[in-house]
């Protein structure tokens, strides 16, 4: 199984069993289609952000509608949001690039990232998620999801992004 031994021990302590699918890596929303089509669960973009004040956020939205990050970044209370670059997505969540994911909290020990969770979301029945690598999916029911982000880092906010969807 392609999972971390870490994430794996973590998930288990909290008896939260998740299947697992491999697949070839998975860069974006439009490569994630051609493997999660055929998962049943809700599709998501995690979205790892720096603003103007230096704040770090991670974002979880739906994998398919574009984000206006100017509407976003009012929604989620922050100002001038640009994406967090690779290296320091690597020092703080401790993943690469297109594998981006809330279960990468566990990694953020000093807590440095502000999680935010588009509310909606909380109404599907699972999310697929990428376990700290792109080349697997697995699948979590979303209060899973929420109680594992509790446990390792702090809870999310969950903030109904709707109205930074972009046609």
């Amino acid at each position: 199984m392609p999972i971390p031994s870490t994430l794996v021990a973590a998930l288990a302590a909290l008896g939260i069993d998740v299947p697992c699918y491999e697949h070839p890596p998975l860069r974006t929303v439009e490569d994630a289609h051609r493997h999660w089509d055929a998962l049943s669960g809700a599709q998501v973009k995690n979205l790892f952000l720096k603003d103007a004040g230096g704040q770090l956020w991670l974002v979880v939205v739906p994998g398919d509608p574009r984000m206006d990050t100017k509407a976003m970044a009012t929604l989620i209370g922050s100002r001038r949001i640009s994406f967090g670059s690779a290296a320091l997505l690597r020092e703080v969540l401790a993943v690469e690039p297109g594998a981006v994911t809330p279960l990468a909290v566990m990694n953020d020990a000093a807590r440095r990232v502000r999680t935010v969770l588009h509310a909606g979301l909380m109404q599907e029945e699972l999310l697929l998620v990428h376990p700290l690598v792109n080349t697997a999916t697995v699948q979590i029911a979303p209060a899973a999801l929420v109680r594992f982000m509790t446990s390792r880092h702090v809870a999310p906010a969950l903030v109904d992004l709707t109205p930074a969807f972009q046609a």
